[in-house]
């Protein structure tokens, strides 16, 4: 039995893989509408899609430059000598307004108990008995240790 094999249809042609490197995923835009891009492979295959931007390397971060502690040490200190003072005229004043309330206090009650030794002294009570002890005089005459008055 003489079994008849179709033969293969050998072409000239072959294939050969080109790696792609995968593309970054294109941001979305939802007002914008992208690209529609059509590419023939070797073997003939048509493949339609959407266009998608090459990824952007990232500028470079410029070196951070190393701050001398001893000027973050002159800084701090410059901030709380400032801070010091501000907070010592505060004091002051607060101690000059406390002596000035206090000088009034002693001027006002200098000016009551003033008033009210002089409204004593000086009051016009004529005919009154002002509550003390009448005593009248008279010539009294001493003998011998007796008193005769």
């Amino acid at each position: 039995m003489n079994h008849h094999t179709p033969a293969r249809r050998e072409t000239n042609a072959t294939h050969h893989p080109i790696p792609v490197a995968p593309a970054p995923l294109a941001v979305h835009h939802p007002h914008a509408v992208p690209d529609i891009q059509t590419i023939q492979l070797p073997d003939g295959r048509i493949i339609t899609g959407y266009a998608v931007a090459p990824a952007k390397t990232p500028e470079p971060v410029p070196e951070r430059l190393a701050i001398n502690p001893l000027a973050i040490n002159i800084a701090l200190g410059g901030i709380g000598f400032a801070a010091a003072c501000g907070g010592l005229m505060l004091l002051t004043t607060f101690i000059a307004a406390v002596a000035a309330l206090i000088q009034q206090l002693v001027i006002l009650a200098a000016v009551i108990f003033g008033g009210l030794i002089a409204t004593q002294v000086l009051g016009t009570n004529h005919g009154r008995d002002n509550g003390g002890t009448v005593v009248n005089i008279r010539r009294a005459v001493f003998k011998r240790n007796n008193f005769r008055g």
